[in-house]
């Protein structure tokens, strides 16, 4: 009798020792390398110096924080557990860098600036050890909204509480040798307006700092002022320079597509061709609080993709906003992956990718990271409540009755 009062004493600390080490245990992301799409073994870089050290980012998007609208479940079941996947992941990844590729908020563009402070207040709580760490963010539609409400006071309110941003919503920064520009893509949807003509400036002013590097100063002075009309909306600066010679390129929206593009569908990748330039739509999620002010499909437009390739000849483009992950190659070989959706919000199975730069390689090897689904640790939730109760039932049941 007292053998069974000293178990029955002991289940809930037994139930709660279980958990709590499945929590720690599901908390872990799930990574898999992916295969290149791009590399061939002529693109190496010369006179690389030996003592730098491979150069690894961690890439999130679509967080989608609610700030101080944020409900019970939110704020102590989806957004407590996001922040324990940003905490393990830092812990077993040892990323040297974070870059959120935007929608931080859910609902930037209707917020005031005071509930935009909450945003940031949960954004900063949620990264946790990230914030020790060099972080770029950039802006996305749900930050900013659409052309419509697009307002530059606002947008560079927004840029200015986000490191690397200047007051269009783009950034160039450079680390261990390795070049990066961001730029806000949701002006580059816009017609022609002033935020645009900021954003148009950024790319001329990399493209001519790119060229000067490369080709040497002289070259680029001569070519400086020379332009080719190839679009009705863009005056293009000559530019000599190969594909996959410049810098990392960082955008919210992805570039307008042709080619083959790789899908996840759960654990597995399949390769199709959408001739439409859209994100396929396999790829397409039902959203939260519907799509946001731009369907999940949008692209950056041709003209300005075209552009863009043209003026600064990425070596790696990075995109978000579908929520989904795919890996695509452009006509011109270049690389694009689209980081996946970083909350419980949108997906059962959010998930991330780390991009590790390596310094004898102008390759770019990808992780895909997935991280637990929602599912599973409600089901893990409900298991666990329904033991219980089984197990007090049953205690109680064959427990002893005294003598009346």
């Amino acid at each position: 009798m007292m053998a069974a009062a000293a178990w029955r004493s002991l289940l809930p600390v037994i139930m709660i020792s279980i958990f709590m080490v499945y929590e720690e245990w599901v908390s872990f992301p799930f990574c898999k390398l992916l295969p290149s799409t791009t590399y061939s073994p002529d693109k190496h870089v010369e006179n690389v110096d030996d003592s730098l050290e491979d150069l690894k980012v961690m890439m999130v998007a679509n967080l989608l924080l609610l700030g101080s609208e944020a409900g019970f479940v939110n704020l102590y079941f989806r957004d407590y557990y996001m922040s324990k996947f940003f905490k393990k992941s830092f812990q077993s990844l040892n990323p040297d860098m974070l870059l959120v590729l935007g929608d931080v908020s859910a609902k930037g563009s209707e917020l005031s600036r005071t509930k935009w402070l909450s945003v940031l207040h949960q954004f900063d709580n949620m990264l946790g050890p990230f914030l020790d760490l060099p972080l770029h963010v950039i802006l996305g539609d749900r930050d900013v909204g659409e052309c419509s409400g697009l307002c530059s006071n606002s947008v560079n309110w927004i840029a200015r509480n986000f490191p690397g941003l200047d007051s269009s919503g783009c950034g160039a920064f450079e680390i261990s040798n390795i070049s990066f520009v961001s730029l806000n893509a949701v002006v580059l949807i816009c017609g022609n307006n002033k935020l645009r003509f900021d954003v148009e400036k950024v790319i001329e002013r990399e493209s001519v700092d790119l060229q000067m590097e490369i080709e040497g100063m002289d070259e680029a002075n001569n070519g400086f002022g020379m332009f080719s009309e190839m679009s009705n909306d863009f005056r293009w600066r000559v530019n000599a320079m190969k594909s996959g010679s410049g810098p990392v390129l960082l955008l919210h929206f992805p570039l307008y597509r042709s080619g083959k593009t790789h899908i996840a569908e759960g654990s597995t990748f399949k390769s199709i061709i959408d001739p439409s330039g859209k994100v396929p739509a396999s790829a397409q999620g039902e959203g939260f609080s519907g799509t946001g002010p731009y369907d999940l499909s949008q692209t950056v437009p041709p003209n300005a993709t075209e552009y863009i390739f043209h003026a600064l000849k990425p070596r790696i483009i990075f995109s978000a906003h579908t929520q989904e992950f795919s890996d695509h190659t452009h006509s011109d070989g270049t690389r694009e992956v689209t980081i996946p959706a970083m909350t419980w919000k949108v997906r059962d199975d959010p998930g991330f990718i780390v991009a590790t730069f390596q310094r004898n390689k102008s390759a770019v090897s990808v992780t895909y990271c997935s991280v637990a689904r929602e599912s599973h640790i409600l089901i893990a939730y409900t298991v666990a409540l329904v033991l219980f109760l089984f197990f007090i039932i049953v205690s109680n049941t064959l427990e002893p009755k005294g003598l009346s």
